[in-house]
C-alpha cells in the first residue's frame, strides 16, 4: 500500500490549512481564509491541465495567496501572520466525496495561520476536488480528471467503498483471477 500511496502522491497536489488554535473563533477564521484563498485560486487552477502547471500557478501566486489570507485575518480583527508555501506534508487518510486518499506524504499548498496549532483542513487541489461546482464539492468532471491522472489500480484504491485496505486485497484477488 505504501507504493500505491507514493504513486498517487506523485500525481496530485493537496491543500492544507492550519488554524492558529482550536478556539471556535480561530476555527471559523480558518474556514474564511480557506474560502478566500479557494475563490482566489479557483479560476487559475481550473485552467491548469497538469500537476506541474498547478504547482507553478501556486508557486507564482504565493505572495498573493498570503495577501488574500492576510486580508481576511486583518478584516476579522486578528493580527496573525499567514505563511503560505508549496511543500511536502504528511496527510492522514482523508475522504472527499466518494474518494478516499491513503495516509502519507503529499506535495501541498500549506497555509499556516498564526501559530498553526489548531485543527487542520485538507483537500485535493489537483486534480481539482476542492473548488469544483459549488465550493468544496466533488463533481463528475473532477472525478473524470482524477481517473485520467491515476492508474487503474490507483483510481480503484481511492474510490470509496469501505476501507481502502480491503479494496487493495480485492484488487489483488481480481488481478490474479484475470491473469
Amino acid at each position: 500500500t505504501e507504493t500505491l500511496q507514493q504513486g498517487i502522491s506523485e500525481k496530485i497536489l493537496r491543500f492544507h490549512v492550519l488554524a492558529n488554535s482550536d478556539s471556535g473563533e480561530d476555527q471559523a477564521l480558518k474556514l474564511k481564509v480557506r474560502d478566500a484563498v479557494g475563490t482566489y485560486l479557483a479560476k487559475p487552477l481550473a485552467e491548469a491541465e497538469s500537476l506541474e502547471e498547478s504547482e507553478a500557478i501556486v508557486e507564482e501566486n504565493i505572495p498573493e495567496i498570503e495577501q488574500v489570507a492576510g486580508n481576511v485575518v486583518q478584516e476579522e480583527g486578528y493580527d496573525y501572520t499567514v505563511d503560505a508555501s508549496l511543500e511536502s506534508c504528511m496527510f492522514p487518510e482523508k475522504t472527499y466525496g466518494e474518494y478516499t486518499f491513503p495516509a502519507g506524504e503529499y506535495q501541498a499548498l500549506r497555509l499556516v495561520i498564526g501559530e498553526g496549532g489548531g485543527h487542520n483542513w485538507w483537500c485535493v487541489m489537483y486534480p481539482n476536488l476542492c473548488f469544483s461546482g459549488s465550493m468544496y464539492q466533488v463533481d463528475e468532471q473532477s472525478g473524470e480528471k482524477l481517473q485520467a491522472e491515476l492508474t487503474n489500480e490507483e483510481y480503484a484504491a481511492v474510490l470509496q467503498s469501505g476501507d481502502y485496505k480491503v479494496r487493495f486485497k480485492i484488487l489483488r484477488f481480481m488481478n490474479r483471477v484475470l491473469e
